[in-house]
């Protein structure tokens, strides 16, 4: 039955295949499947390094850094 999800064809190298191959064996998966999840995996760190490196931009350009203990305060006061 074809699928209507979009595929990709990748070419490897050897000692690549081989991981992915073990790893599909090992867990009792297709090669697909191994390779699909360790995309998704591949792509959140990346996002995550991305959205770091965002952060650390923004933070550099901070005039003034609010404590920890000076946001809570801050936070209760707009809760009274």
């Amino acid at each position: 039955m074809p699928t209507k999800n979009p595929r990709l064809n990748v070419v490897l190298d050897e000692s690549l295949y081989k991981i992915i191959e073990g790893l599909a064996k090992k867990e009792g998966k297709s090669m697909s499947v191994v390779a699909k999840e360790l995309l998704e995996d591949a792509i959140e760190k990346h996002e995550d390094l991305l959205l770091s490196q965002i952060a650390m931009e923004r933070e550099s350009k901070l005039k003034h850094i609010i404590s920890h203990k000076e946001a809570w305060k801050w936070v209760i006061q707009l809760t009274i």
